[in-house]
């Protein structure tokens, strides 16, 4: 998975507070959301978010990530829909 497609699954996890649920959004296996976003952790040696086994919350970290990732994500969709 590209940082890209890491970028879309970790909004997705933070828009539905849940792995799971994000994992069904994006018709992925559970895993690869968990992969993907250990992955990130990792590469940005930050850890993104709070989980519990009910709830899953944005660090500070998480926050300011996100609100970079929304409008990265938001011109791509912008890009695609020029050629559609």
């Amino acid at each position: 998975m590209d940082r890209f497609d890491q970028y879309r699954v970790f909004a997705q996890v933070a828009d539905m507070g849940s792995f799971i649920r994000a994992a069904q959004a994006l018709d992925i296996p559970r895993a690869s959301v968990s992969a993907a976003i250990q992955q990130m952790e990792t590469r940005l040696g930050v850890r993104l978010l709070h989980r519990t086994t009910r709830r899953v919350r944005l660090t500070a970290d998480g926050e300011q990530l996100l609100a970079r990732v929304r409008p990265l994500l938001a011109e791509a969709e912008d890009i695609d829909q020029l050629f559609q």
